[in-house]
C-alpha cells in the first residue's frame, strides 16, 4: 500500500504529491518521505536534502541545471506558505515554456514534484516560509542555469507584485535568449 499518491498537474511531468496527515488536538503526525513509495512513484533516487527560508514576497528562480548534471527536486513547505513553480524548458515536449504552479504550505502533507527538465521558482506568501527540498543530484556551478522570473512569453502569474528578487536572478535571461539543453 502507498502511503503517498501522485496528483497530475496542467503539464506533464511535475507532480503534486500528498501524503496522509494525523491531526489532533495535540498537533499532528505525517510520514514526510519513505523510499519505497517514492519508488513506486518513480521519484528519485535523492541524494541531498536542502532548506531554504525567505520573508514574505521574495522570489527565488527560475532555476535548474542543464545536462547533463540536470536535477529533479521534490519541495516541500515546512514553515508558513508557497507559490511553487515550474516551468517545462523540453524543447521538444508539447508544454514547451508552460508552467504549473501550486500552492504548498505547513498544514497537510502536499509536496510538488519538478523533475528534471525543469526550471523551478517559488514566492513566500507567508511573513516567513521555509522549504525543504530533495533533489536527485548534486549542485554544479558549470550547470547552474535559470531563466527570467518575469519571462513575458511564459507569463506566471505570481500573487505579490511587485516581487523581492535578487540581483543574480534579476539578470537571467529570458527564455528565448538562451538553450536549456533539454
Amino acid at each position: 500500500m502507498n502511503r503517498f499518491k501522485a496528483i497530475p498537474v496542467q503539464i506533464e511531468g511535475p507532480l503534486i504529491i500528498e501524503g496522509k496527515s494525523f491531526p489532533d488536538e495535540r498537533g499532528f503526525f505525517l510520514e514526510s518521505f519513505r523510499l519505497e513509495d517514492m519508488q513506486v512513484l518513480g521519484l528519485g533516487p535523492f541524494v541531498q536534502d536542502n532548506i531554504s527560508r525567505s520573508a514574505r514576497g521574495v522570489l527565488r528562480g527560475l532555476h535548474y541545471q542543464k545536462p547533463p548534471q540536470a536535477v529533479g527536486k521534490l519541495v516541500r513547505c515546512v514553515r508558513g506558505r508557497i507559490y511553487d513553480v515550474a516551468v517545462d524548458l523540453r524543447r521538444k515536449s508539447k508544454t514547451f515554456g508552460r508552467w504549473a504552479g501550486v500552492e504548498l504550505s505547513d498544514e497537510g502533507n502536499r509536496m510538488f514534484w519538478i523533475p528534471p527538465g525543469f526550471a523551478h521558482g517559488f514566492q513566500a506568501l507567508s511573513d516567513a516560509a521555509d522549504i525543504s527540498y530533495k533533489v536527485t543530484g548534486y549542485w554544479s556551478a558549470e550547470v547552474d542555469a535559470g531563466i527570467r522570473w518575469d519571462d513575458p512569453s511564459i507569463a506566471i502569474v505570481w500573487p505579490i507584485t511587485p516581487p523581492r528578487v535578487s540581483p543574480k536572478d534579476a539578470q537571467l535571461p529570458l527564455l528565448s535568449e538562451t538553450d536549456p539543453g533539454f
